[in-house]
């Protein structure tokens, strides 16, 4: 305390400490301590005396970010198709052609050990419908190297063609599944045994039925009228390879459905709603694969066709089941089918014990 200050003074301390300023301690004043409460809150000189501004809380965002989408199985699909330019598409298709064709020329090679064996397989329609005729059993040549050309050239490749088949299909699926999603390109399998079978099952149909009856049937029209068949081997050969690879082609027609029922291009109620002109275009087409328009032979090529066009029906209405998540009633199916062939078996049985009726394996079938 400095010298100068009368401890009894009863002024307040104007020490430095106090800075000049009465404290309310000082005062001994009550209401002194809210007082300077007061005026400490007070803005100092210089500054506004309005409130400082604050800042809003923050607010959550209206529209929070959205969760990443998962992965769609089509972007799978879509990473998984190939992006190939135009000259690449034409090196991938020779690259595929090629290859086709060297399956093609092993089963030809492979075909040529066989030879005998075809060629008495591929006269034996002729042979039979002769012999049923009585007529003899031969066949013309009428240039020199029409045998050779017929047995040692034309026959291994008609019969390679059918032997290699799963392996050219096989390479026509390879050439379009770079374009195809990954979903699409599971059906690698199914599309080349389903394909190749019934190109194989269209040739035994046409060898063991179609052939055959239309044969018999043509070579059999002038023989009460003198005429005297004398069959060249070229235009024999020339019409067994038409209507065997007509019939095998034909009989595609279901996985012809099955993909435009598969690309959305058609669907089963649209083609059951136009079948009478689908049943019409079978008709024509069968009328231009038959070697003559006659009506039995247009009959045996139409039947299998119409039917093959309902199975192929039938086909893309399980496709659609499938991508709607529904299930085909096969039990009920299976004991309808059961049903119907009990009874069919039974009115045969019933025929031919009644009867004395007796099967055998050509028209009409049933004969005492």
């Amino acid at each position: 305390m400095p010298d100068n200050i009368d401890p009894q003074d009863p002024r307040p301390d104007l020490s430095p400490e106090h800075d000049g300023r009465m404290t309310p301690e000082s005062s001994g004043d009550p209401f002194a301590k809210e007082d300077h409460q007061a005026q400490d809150t007070m803005p100092e000189s210089g500054e506004s005396s309005l409130p400082a501004k604050v800042d809003p809380p923050a607010q959550p965002p209206a529209n929070p970010p959205a969760a990443e989408p998962a992965k769609d199985d089509s972007d799978d699909d879509e990473e998984g198709m190939l992006r190939m330019s135009f000259l690449e598409h034409l090196e991938e298709l020779r690259l595929r052609i090629i290859r086709a064709l060297s399956g093609l020329g092993i089963a030809f090679v492979a075909c040529i050990f066989f030879t005998n064996e075809l060629w008495n397989a591929v006269r034996q329609p002729a042979v039979s419908a002769l012999t049923a005729l009585g007529y003899p059993p031969d066949l013309a040549q009428l240039t020199p190297t029409e045998a050779f050309t017929i047995i040692w050239v034309k026959l291994p490749i008609l019969a390679g063609l059918f032997l290699s088949s799963p392996w050219i299909l096989y390479q026509v699926w390879a050439f379009i599944s770079p374009g195809l999603y990954k979903r699409e390109r599971r059906l690698a399998v199914p599309f080349i045994f389903s394909t190749a079978g019934l190109f194989i099952l269209g040739g035994a149909f046409a060898y063991f039925v179609a052939f055959r009856f239309g044969l018999t049937f043509l070579l059999g029209i002038g023989s009460t009228m003198g005429v005297r068949p004398y069959i060249s081997l070229t235009e024999y050969f020339d019409l067994f390879v038409n209507v065997i690879l007509g019939v095998a082609l034909v009989f595609e027609l279901p996985i012809l459905i099955f993909f435009l029922t598969l690309l959305r291009i058609a669907s089963p109620r649209f083609l059951l709603a136009h079948s009478r002109y689908a049943i019409l275009l079978i008709v024509i087409a069968a009328a231009i694969i038959t070697p003559t328009p006659d009506v039995m032979n247009l009959t045996i090529f139409a039947a299998p066709m119409i039917v093959l066009y309902f199975v192929g029906v039938f086909a893309s209405y399980l496709l659609v089941l499938s991508r709607e998540g529904r299930k085909f009633p096969w039990a009920k199916v299976a004991l309808f089918l059961i049903a119907i062939t009990a009874i069919l078996g039974a009115a045969f049985w019933f025929a031919m014990v009644k009867f004395g009726l007796h099967w055998i394996w050509k028209w009409p079938f049933l004969i005492k």
